[in-house]
């Protein structure tokens, strides 16, 4: 590429210091140094010059920013898993290639599940709650106290058997949990008679025979809200349910209701409806020890992040040299 004009590169968040260094190796690569997301405004004028757009998560990438790019703009090289914060129709329309960065993020996010998985039922948060520099805040063991539930011998359900779903399940199987899973397509048979796993075609019915709920589906319009008011309601008073997928998936407000009324023991939420607004009654039961709330970190590896960056880089050679990039998105995100 050094023959070539250095495509302008335009990345809306900081990186690791190692990727940006490699981006202002290979291209003419613009950096936000101080991390502040970028306004609607920046990002518009950012469209309209830069040859490539590198957004994350925190960016609305949307039909009416897409319409105002300039025609120099041929590559939206997502800094993500997802891109349901892009619209890859308008884009597409636009003549703009859509990129992200998959299959990099599958083990870190399934080890988060997993530790809450674990904190919720043991009562992990509300116990490290208890020591602090407040004299006398502690008594001492007691046989009854802090008594939490055993997740071995337990079912879980996994809704969404893909990558991070089935990673999520070698993990629970490993600590004794038995596997029940919800998918729009069955595993194939190795894979289930490696798991061990029981599936269910009817989401319904899952939801009613298992203890823990782990909520690992992308997020789509056939996804959105879909752990319903109806659906949870399903669920045994004694069943915690865990998302560290996206928040929308979730209807949040009735999730709230159920925990508040005892109709759902607990959740453990890394991700939220309105991120990064969280609901102040999630803040309120999370002090009351009935959910366990991260605030979107089962990615946040320095591993995973570099490995994420590897992938823009990639794609953005891959494109530049005249051939399709590897991640390329011709449709909407499929986890």
């Amino acid at each position: 590429m050094t023959s070539k004009k250095k495509p302008t590169v335009y990345i809306t968040r900081k990186l690791p210091d190692v990727v940006e260094t490699r981006m202002r190796e290979l291209f003419d690569a613009e950096l936000n140094i101080d991390d502040t997301p970028r306004s609607q405004p920046e990002l518009v004028a950012a469209v309209k010059r830069a040859d490539v757009l590198v957004p994350t998560v925190t960016d609305r990438i949307d039909a009416a920013l897409i319409e105002q790019a300039g025609p120099q703009l041929k590559l939206i090289a997502a800094f993500s898993n997802g891109v349901d914060n892009i619209d890859v129709d308008a884009a597409a329309r636009k003549g703009i290639t859509v990129t992200n960065t998959p299959n990099v993020l599958t083990e870190d996010t399934a080890d988060m599940t997993m530790a809450l998985i674990l904190a919720v039922p043991r009562r992990l948060a509300e116990g490290a709650q208890v020591l602090t520099d407040r004299k006398g805040e502690w008594a001492g063991w007691s046989p009854t106290w802090m008594l939490g539930r055993r997740i071995a011998g337990k079912r879980i359900g996994i809704v969404g058997m893909g990558r991070i779903g089935t990673a999520v399940a070698r993990r629970a199987k490993a600590f004794g949990l038995s596997i029940h899973y919800h998918n729009r397509h069955r595993v194939k048979p190795e894979t289930e008679e490696m798991l061990e796993a029981t599936y269910w075609d009817s989401l319904d019915q899952m939801l009613a025979r298992v203890d823990i709920v782990s909520v690992n589906c992308p997020s789509t319009p056939a996804t959105y809200h879909l752990l319903s008011a109806r659906r949870l309601a399903l669920m045994r008073p004694d069943s915690y349910i865990v998302n560290t997928a996206r928040g929308g998936i979730i209807d949040e407000a009735a999730l709230i209701k159920s925990l508040r009324e005892g109709k759902i023991a607990g959740a453990g939420l890394d991700v939220f409806e309105n991120e990064p607004s969280v609901n102040p009654k999630l803040i309120k039961l999370a002090g009351e020890g009935k959910v366990v709330l991260l605030p979107h970190m089962s990615s946040a590896t320095l591993e995973g992040r570099i490995d994420m960056g590897e992938k823009v880089v990639i794609n953005i050679r891959t494109f530049f040299d005249g051939h399709r990039p590897p991640d390329s998105r011709a449709i909407a995100y499929e986890r």
